[in-house]
């Protein structure tokens, strides 16, 4: 008896205890699923997320050009083509002419058909051609090949803009990177337990001197150009200056950055790093891709870039059938624009950068080029992708304080020796696209940043004209 009277006083105990639990539960004192509070309100459905709604049409940010815009007085711009042409400060041969970017038809002009040194403003010719040829879609593919199981081999497509690492899309100069082809690489080749390989380099895309015979040894040693490779790091610069001396050969350099990339991922690679074009068996297993061409042609545009204009120019060969050499190229970029319907007789380029000497262009067919690229949708990019002036690339410094002209022209510059060009177009204050060329290449001694200043005022001259 006595442990059922124990029994029964701790059940009871038990009993009273969660019964008093179940009251403090009520009353949420404790936590517990009773309670005494009214049932809650049926939750409000999910709000639905902005992303989700339909928004407003987009609209155009600037308007176009009105086409009846008023065309400038051909008398007054040829006033100001006077006195720049007269002006002592530039020299005895100044060429200049300027047209309407809508008819077409010449505002003012002197000296307009001599044959001049044109400097880095025929990299605009180059552009031209490049959307003409191959179309600003076209990317340039770096690929790791495989064959007999541990044989790689690193092919170059023309994009001497590689990252040593990871890509970054947003890039123009680093979009593709050697990291991530490497990821790529042992993704694939680790499912069979391959941990060592040999590598080779395909470098074979391009042909013949990788510098034109025509550059100033000096140019290249300063870093003005590197060596033309079909693949290379960041244009095969030494260090991160825009003008740094470059890798002798920057095809093998980045082959090696690229092997010690495949290192650092567990793979070893054995033995030298050797040239060799892919056999017909081998196998891609990886591939990265540079920016779009278009963007590599603004690029290139704005930042005045020598190495990637006769990089561009050789894809424009490649892309009509040619070899990937520096003579092709000259002669396909002056085909493709002379096949626009522009009259380039007499006209003779020794590169593509304008760095290299002797080449000799006239003011008149830098504006024809441009005209008729402004003219074609399909080409178009080639003239909008030039530097704002006072915002952008070489035009940066340019068209300082009131200028006129900052934010209203676009153009390429010309800089050499006693050499100063300008080239591209300019909206007036009447909302009127102009077309102009300037060419002043006997330059006194000590004048050329002078010369800078005194076109920079011309074209100002152009963006505030009302003188319709």
């Amino acid at each position: 008896m006595g442990w059922r009277l124990s029994v029964g006083a701790t059940v009871t105990t038990v009993v009273a205890l969660f019964g008093g639990y179940l009251v403090a539960d009520a009353y949420d004192v404790v936590p517990g699923m009773v309670t005494l509070d009214a049932a809650p309100q049926p939750a409000a459905p999910f709000p639905d997320p902005p992303g989700a709604t339909t928004g407003p049409i987009p609209s155009v940010a600037l308007p176009a050009l009105p086409e009846d815009a008023p065309v400038p007085d051909t008398a007054e711009v040829g006033d100001l083509v006077d006195d720049l042409s007269g002006d002592k400060r530039l020299g005895k041969r100044v060429g200049v002419m300027v047209a309407d970017g809508g008819t077409g038809d010449t505002l003012g002009h002197s000296g307009q058909d001599r044959l001049m040194v044109p400097a880095s403003t025929q990299k605009i010719l180059t552009g031209v051609a490049a959307y003409a040829g191959p179309g600003g879609d076209t990317r340039l593919a770096t690929r790791a090949m495989l064959h007999s199981d541990n044989r790689l081999v690193l092919v170059g497509g023309g994009d001497m803009m590689l990252a040593a690492g990871q890509g970054d899309p947003a890039a123009v100069n680093g979009r593709a990177g050697l990291g991530e082809l490497a990821d790529q690489v042992v993704a694939k080749i680790s499912l069979t337990g391959t941990d060592a390989v040999t590598l080779a380099v395909d470098d074979t895309l391009f042909t013949g001197p990788a510098i034109a015979p025509t550059v100033r040894a000096s140019d290249a040693e300063d870093g003005y150009v590197a060596p033309v490779a079909a693949l290379a790091v960041d244009v095969g610069r030494l260090t991160d200056d825009k003008y740094a001396p470059r890798e002798e050969d920057p095809a093998l350099a980045a082959a090696k950055t690229f092997a010690d990339a495949l290192a650092e991922r567990g793979v070893e690679v054995s033995g030298q790093i050797v040239r060799q074009a892919a056999p017909s068996s081998a196998v891609e297993i990886a591939r990265v891709e540079s920016a779009p061409l278009g963007d590599l042609v603004s690029y290139l545009l704005k930042e005045s870039d020598n190495t990637l204009t006769e990089v561009v120019g050789r894809i424009v060969a490649i892309d009509a059938g040619l070899p990937g050499s520096a003579d092709a190229a000259v002669s396909e970029v002056l085909a493709t624009v002379e096949g626009l319907g522009v009259d380039l007789s007499d006209a003779e380029l020794t590169d593509l950068s304008g760095l290299g000497e002797g080449s000799r262009m006239s003011a008149r067919q830098l504006v024809d080029t441009l005209a008729v690229a402004a003219a074609d949708p399909e080409l178009r990019a080639a003239v909008t992708g030039l530097p704002v002036g006072g915002l952008e690339g070489t035009l940066a410094d340019r068209f300082d304080g009131d200028n006129p002209g900052r934010g209203y022209a676009e153009a390429k510059t010309g800089s050499l020796p006693d050499v100063r060009a300008l080239a591209g177009t300019v909206v007036t204050a009447d909302d009127r696209l102009l077309v102009f060329a300037l060419i002043a290449d006997r330059i006194p001694e000590g004048g050329s940043y002078g010369a800078n200043l005194i076109f920079d005022d011309f074209v100002g001259d152009l963006a505030a004209c009302g003188c319709s």
